[in-house]
C-alpha cells in the first residue's frame, strides 16, 4: 500500500498555521443517488418543489450539460474521487458488492487523500459503495471520518448481510445494526451538520454521497404524500429540506462565504415527462438521461459566478483539478495522469467557455496536457488537441465504450456508428449525415481507445 510519506510528497503537503487554515476554502460535494436530469425545479420539474436546491442554482452556476462519470453507482463515484475515467483506473464495470475483491488501487490519489495531504480534515458521510475490503474503505482512501453505509439497500445487495440487515458504520464500527431507508437522509444530514460544527474553524473537505434517491426509497412521515410524483417526489422534497438545513448551518457558523458546495447526481434515472423535456434514456444506459444529470456549483463568497446557466460540456472528473486549484493545491508532476480539466477560471468568469490549458489561467490548467496525444496523419486534420481534451467519452454500466460527445454532436458506437446533433435533436432521433463530422467523431473514438490501452492503470485487487 502507498506509504503516507509518498502521498504527502506527491500532494505537496505542508502543515497549515491557524491563519492559513482560516483562509483555505471548505469544500462540500453533495452527491445524490439516481436523481434524473429533470427532477429538480431548476431543471424543469413541475411535480415537485425544490426551493433550497434551486437557490443554489440561483446563487451559483447551473450546468445544462453536466455528465456523471458513468450511468451506474460505483464507476461514477470512482470518476469523481480520482478525477479519471473509471476505465483509466480499472473500475469501469458494474458495481462493488459486499464480496467484491476490486476497489480503488492504493496507488491512486483520491480527492480525500489530496486534501488530507494538504492540511484538510476530510470526511465521507453517506454511501461508499466502492468495496468493503480494508484497503478499499474510506479510511484507507484519504478520509479521516466516515459515517454511513458501505453498500446499497436494494434486494441484490442485502443478501450479503445476515438477515438482510445492512449496518450503519462510523469509522469502521457498527453504530446501528440495520439501516432504515426512511431515516437515512436525516441521519446523514445530522451527522454532516455535527461535523461542520466541530470543524468550522476549517479547512474541511466533505464528500457527502446520499443513499437516496436509490431504491428502496425511504421517506419519513413528515414528507409522505407531499409531491405530485409519488414516493420518489416525496423523497426529493425531503432531500431539499435537508440540503437547506446544511446550508443554514454554514450561515449559522459564519463559514458560508468561505465554502464551495457542489450538488450533483451519480447517474440519471428516467426520461422527460412533459413538453420541452426531450432527453431520453434511463439509468444504466448512455442515452442522455442515463448519464447527463443535474450539476450545480455554489460559492459566491469565493468568487464563483452567481445566477449563471452554463452550457459547456462538464463532467464529474473536472472537479478534481478545479477544487484543487480553488484550495491552492498544485497537482504534482508525479501525480497519476487524470482526465479532469481545471474549470476554475470559467467558474469565476475570468474566461468564456472551457479554459484553454495553454493559457495557464489557473494553478492546474496544464494538467490535461499530461494525457497521451498522438493523432498521427490520419486524424490530425479533423481536430486539435484542445478539442480532444474537451470531448466527453461515455461508458456503459457494463464498462463498454459507448459514445462520444464533442460540441453539439454525439456519436454512438453500437449497434452502428450514428451521429446526432444534440442541440437540434436532443431526443437522439435523427442521424446526422456528413463524412467530415463522422471522420472527426470516429477519430476521437479511436484516439481515446488507443490512449486508454496505453495509459490505463489496474484496480486494486485482493484475494
Amino acid at each position: 500500500m502507498r506509504s503516507i510519506l509518498l502521498v504527502l510528497f506527491l500532494a505537496g503537503f505542508s502543515t497549515l498555521s491557524t491563519v492559513e487554515a482560516a483562509k483555505k476554502p471548505n469544500v462540500i460535494i453533495i452527491l445524490i443517488d439516481d436523481q434524473g436530469y429533470y427532477d429538480l425545479g431548476s431543471y424543469g420539474a413541475k411535480e415537485i418543489k425544490t426551493p433550497r436546491i434551486d437557490t443554489l442554482a440561483e446563487e451559483g452556476i447551473r450546468f445544462t450539460d453536466y455528465y456523471a462519470a458513468a450511468p451506474i453507482c460505483s464507476p461514477s463515484r470512482v470518476g469523481l474521487l480520482t478525477g479519471s475515467y473509471p476505465r483509466r483506473v480499472g473500475m469501469e464495470t458494474w458495481v462493488q458488492r459486499a464480496d467484491s475483491k476490486r476497489g480503488i488501487h492504493s496507488d491512486e490519489i483520491t480527492l480525500g487523500e489530496l486534501f488530507k495531504a494538504n492540511g484538510y480534515e476530510t470526511a465521507c458521510i453517506g454511501k461508499w459503495h466502492l468495496g468493503d475490503k480494508e484497503e478499499f474503505l474510506p479510511h484507507s482512501q484519504g478520509f479521516d471520518y466516515h459515517y454511513g453505509l458501505y453498500s446499497n439497500l436494494d434486494p441484490v445487495e442485502i443478501v450479503y448481510f445476515e438477515d438482510g440487515k445492512v449496518p450503519v458504520m462510523r469509522n469502521g464500527e457498527v453504530v446501528k445494526n440495520e439501516a432504515i431507508p426512511e431515516e437515512l437522509t436525516r441521519s446523514y444530514t445530522d451527522e454532516a451538520i455535527a461535523y461542520i460544527e466541530r470543524h468550522k474553524d476549517g479547512p474541511f473537505f466533505m464528500y457527502f454521497p446520499h443513499t437516496m434517491l436509490h431504491v428502496p426509497l425511504g421517506v419519513s412521515e413528515e414528507f409522505r404524500g407531499t409531491s405530485d410524483f409519488g414516493e420518489y417526489g416525496d423523497a426529493i422534497h425531503e432531500m431539499d429540506f435537508h440540503v437547506g438545513r446544511l446550508m443554514d448551518t454554514l450561515d449559522a457558523n459564519g463559514i458560508a462565504d468561505n465554502t464551495v458546495v457542489i450538488y450533483a447526481s451519480d447517474n440519471g434515472r428516467g426520461p422527460g415527462r412533459s413538453k420541452g423535456q426531450d432527453l431520453i434514456g434511463t439509468k444504466l444506459t448512455t442515452w442522455e438521461c442515463g448519464i447527463r444529470v443535474p450539476g450545480i456549483v455554489w460559492g459566491p463568497g469565493l468568487g464563483i459566478l452567481r445566477g449563471v446557466e452554463n452550457h459547456e460540456i462538464v463532467n464529474a472528473m473536472d472537479w478534481y483539478p478545479t477544487l484543487a486549484s480553488l484550495a491552492g493545491i498544485k497537482i504534482a508532476e508525479e501525480h497519476p495522469i487524470i482526465d479532469g480539466r481545471d474549470l476554475l477560471p470559467m467558474l469565476k468568469g475570468e474566461c468564456k467557455g472551457i479554459p484553454s490549458p495553454s493559457d495557464k489561467l489557473s494553478l492546474n490548467a496544464e494538467v490535461p496536457l499530461r494525457r497521451h496525444w498522438d493523432p498521427g496523419l490520419e486524424w490530425s486534420e479533423y481536430f486539435n488537441r484542445e478539442e480532444y481534451l474537451n470531448t466527453f467519452f461515455y461508458h456503459g454500466a457494463e464498462g463498454a465504450f459507448a459514445a462520444v460527445r464533442s460540441g453539439d454532436f454525439k456519436m454512438t458506437i453500437a449497434p452502428r456508428i450514428t451521429v446526432y446533433n444534440l442541440k437540434e435533436d436532443p431526443s437522439e432521433s435523427t442521424p446526422v449525415r456528413g463524412r467530415e463530422m463522422l471522420r472527426r467523431m470516429r477519430g476521437m473514438a479511436v484516439l481515446f481507445q488507443e490512449e486508454m490501452s496505453l495509459t490505463s492503470r489496474p484496480p486494486g485487487y485482493v484475494e
